[in-house]
């Protein structure tokens, strides 16, 4: 059976218009449209039917699909494995949330340069909801995102690999009297009535304020959203809100870490593909050098990168 036409049949599946798979191939909707039959015929049952002026899936054909997706992940995969002797090149498009971009990527990007001057790195910023639309998509080879180990994200029908994980500290207003560490949950009572300040473009900082705060008892006042984490800094400096952030970031005029050793809260990174394409070598190398960054400077050491001290993961929240 030709893997093109199972293709085909797997972007039909997630697009869900002739129009929108024949963008995604480079094939006409007519070429598209005689791949399906194709198809059709050497499977033996009909996998798509017209409702209106679209098209969908048969029965038959969602089936064929759950079986196609492995057989292009294991083909990819084949195609990777036989290209590991030579040498990394060409573009990989790379979707990642803002510190990964400035903290990790570009550093590493300044030194592939070098390294590898064949290869291309094509970095667009983007949140965890939109890194996975992008890979689902096929917009994108790669992909890093996040989730706290109190609210883990699902990445089904992904490859993923975690690089590392962080302390998540509060960020409360310098002048206010609250306490020096959250050495368990029942401190956490004193922040009753506080303002939170969560991220903007997802759900997760919500559903994690929701959780750390009902260890107490009781439901955050959620009343601010930002993705810059200069923002929420300048909130909580401001004194209008309290927020969690990783425990790397520089000190801030008028705000103030607060340790939580007894409600251990971690923010986890993770590098994601579509499965088969984490052996393909630039991808592979652009993971392990990423890897080899970010846990360097997140467990503790220095940043690897040319820039003023302590100036690294601002730019977004968590």
């Amino acid at each position: 059976m030709d893997t093109r036409l199972l293709r085909v049949l797997v972007e039909l599946s997630d697009r869900g218009t002739l129009r929108a798979v024949a963008e995604a191939t480079g094939y006409g909707t007519s070429a598209v449209s005689q791949q399906l039959a194709t198809l059709t015929r050497e499977v033996g049952a009909p996998l798509v039917e017209r409702t209106g002026r679209t098209v969908r899936l048969t029965p038959a054909g969602r089936r064929l699909v759950t079986h196609a997706r492995p057989i292009l992940a294991a083909v990819d995969a084949a195609r990777a494995a036989l290209a590991r002797g030579g040498e990394p090149g060409g573009a990989v498009h790379v979707a990642a949330y803002a510190t990964v971009l400035s903290g990790d990527l570009i550093p590493v990007v300044r030194d592939l340069a070098v390294s590898h001057p064949g290869l291309q790195l094509l970095l667009q910023e983007r949140e965890p909801p939109e890194v996975v639309r992008l890979l689902e998509e096929d917009r994108v080879d790669l992909g890093f995102v996040y989730d706290y180990d109190l609210v883990p994200r699902g990445f089904e029908g992904y490859a993923v690999r975690q690089l590392c994980e962080t302390p998540m500290v509060l960020a409360v207003p310098s002048e206010r009297s609250l306490p020096a560490e959250i050495d368990e949950p029942g401190r956490l009572c004193a922040l009753a009535g506080q303002s939170w300040v969560v991220n903007s473009r997802g759900p997760a900082d919500d559903e994690l304020a929701v959780r750390v705060c009902a260890l107490a008892a009781y439901q955050p006042m959620i009343e601010h959203r930002a993705d810059s984490l200069d923002l929420v800094l300048d909130l909580v400096s401001a004194d209008l809100g309290v927020a969690l952030v990783p425990d790397f970031l520089p000190a801030r005029p008028g705000v103030r870490y607060v340790p939580m050793p007894g409600v251990p809260v971690r923010r986890r990174m993770f590098a994601i593909t579509r499965p088969g394409r984490e052996h393909w070598p630039a991808v592979s190398l652009v993971i392990d050098r990423v890897a080899a960054h970010a846990s360097a400077w997140r467990s503790g050491g220095q940043p690897l990168v040319v820039g003023q001290p302590g100036d690294q993961g601002q730019h977004d929240h968590q």
